[in-house]
């Protein structure tokens, strides 16, 4: 692709700015009409969710002019790659499940359609800050919001009970509350520092204020080593120096063992959670509680996000204007996200999801913890905006190999010298990319 193309399609990508939008290539409603071929109009939908043909299978029975066919997806990094090659031989399908994080990437590479016309009137259905990820250069709307992943604080509270630890609602409340716990049985840790999922820290710093990639003219500034971001950097490689808390990798049978002896006495995660920790953790279950993020400042109320992910219709659609009705009852219909709950497991973005039908209980694990979803909600609302660029899954591996090593050197000066380091791989690969880069 020529430079001046990419550059004018990352203009397009800016999150946060008010840039001009490029709209994707082909026109929003050419060959949207039915009556352009024989029989129903029929989409296709890439997707890795679970239980997501069941969801579409409601569509079909109520739609029949317009057909949805589901078809399973690897997620993450292989699904992004796919969706480019498919889009470059022009053989993409309709509708893809995408994460935000990705979306600026497979829209600098052409590979969605600007649905704005298509869906006017549908911002107000979600929190402002889940919103945003699909809004870039301004008018430009390249996807909806499907799910969401607001962080929250977890807690063993029979163990805070026990050790008569307060929950904390500031950052140096925790740090506090880690201190303490240590003191009083030095085989316990509140947590862990991990380093093996980019996602949580990445939220951690968008709760920070942190703006890791913004656009400029003609130029993409990097700024992971913001002072956002160095002061979480600074937060949790501090805390792991003075061995206030573990230093070992999630999602690991050491971990999972953490959890379920009480090894370990809290988590900072994701809404998801609950269902992590019915598998890693099954013998805790009706004893951990949930509660907001701490925060920087007290009187604060703001919390980043860990996954998530959204309905996008692509470049390659012949029925874009059909492929956007459906992702629009998808996500907003609430007989659709009482399915998404229900079939798929995950968390709606829309607001009206959050506290009626499938969420109005709280999860079977966190039973203890009636207003569970009532909580989560009000927390969901304080989302900050989060500022993706074109090549976060760079900007994702540098975290696990340079922050990997950081977490086993257990120095400060290892964690500022991992944040350098992502902050020079991620520039240097835009610059590779032909991307124009402020220095």
């Amino acid at each position: 692709m020529p430079q001046i193309t990419r550059r004018s399609l990352a203009a397009a990508t800016a999150v946060l700015l008010g840039a001009t939008a490029l709209t994707a290539c082909g026109s929003s409603d050419s060959g949207d009409e039915a009556g352009a071929e024989s029989g129903p109009v029929k989409l296709t939908y890439w997707a890795w969710a679970p239980g997501m043909d069941k969801v579409a299978a409601l569509w079909n029975a109520k739609h029949p002019d317009i057909q949805v066919t589901v078809q399973k997806q690897a997620s993450g990094d292989d699904l992004v790659t796919k969706i480019i090659t498919a889009a470059k031989a022009h053989k993409g399908p309709d509708l893809v499940q995408a994460e935000y994080q990705a979306l600026p990437t497979l829209v600098s590479n052409d590979a969605l359609a600007d649905i704005a016309g298509e869906v006017k009137g549908v911002e107000e259905q979600f929190p402002r800050g889940i919103w945003q990820q699909t809004t870039f250069g301004g008018d430009a709307v390249y996807a909806l919001p499907q799910d969401s992943g607001p962080l929250m604080f977890f807690y063993r509270e029979d163990l805070f009970k026990q050790y008569g630890l307060t929950v904390p609602t500031t950052w140096d409340e925790f740090a506090e509350t880690a201190r303490a716990l240590k003191k009083k049985d030095p085989k316990k840790a509140l947590t862990t520092f991990s380093a093996n999922d980019s996602g949580l820290f990445a939220g951690l710093a968008q709760q920070a204020g942190a703006e890791w990639w913004t656009f400029e003219g003609d130029t993409w500034k990097v700024g992971i080593d913001d002072a956002a971001t160095k002061k979480v950097t600074d937060f949790w490689g501090g805390l792991v120096q003075e061995g206030a808390i573990d230093n070992q990798p999630m999602y690991t049978p050491a971990w999972n063992n953490a959890l379920n002896t009480g090894e370990q006495i809290a988590w900072v995660s994701a809404v998801w959670a609950p269902g992590t920790l019915g598998t890693a953790a099954p013998a805790t279950k009706g004893k951990w509680a949930m509660a907001p993020l701490p925060q920087w400042s007290k009187g604060e109320n703001t919390t980043g996000s860990w996954g998530g992910s959204s309905t996008a219709v692509t470049a390659d659609s012949k029925h874009k204007a059909a492929a956007a009705r459906f992702a629009t009852w998808l996500n907003t219909d609430p007989e659709a996200l009482a399915a998404l709950v229900k079939e798929s497991g995950i968390y709606p973005a829309a607001t009206a999801a959050h506290t009626s039908g499938a969420l109005s209980k709280a999860p079977d694990y966190f039973a203890n913890q009636p207003d569970f979803y009532r909580k989560a909600a009000e927390i969901a609302s304080t989302t900050a905006p989060a500022a993706w660029g074109p090549n976060v899954n760079v900007a994702y591996t540098a975290f696990k190999d340079e922050f990997g090593k950081a977490a086993k050197a257990k120095t400060k000066t290892a964690f500022d010298a991992a944040l350098a380091k992502l902050q020079e791989t991620t520039v240097a690969d835009l610059a590779k990319q032909g991307f124009e880069v402020a220095k």
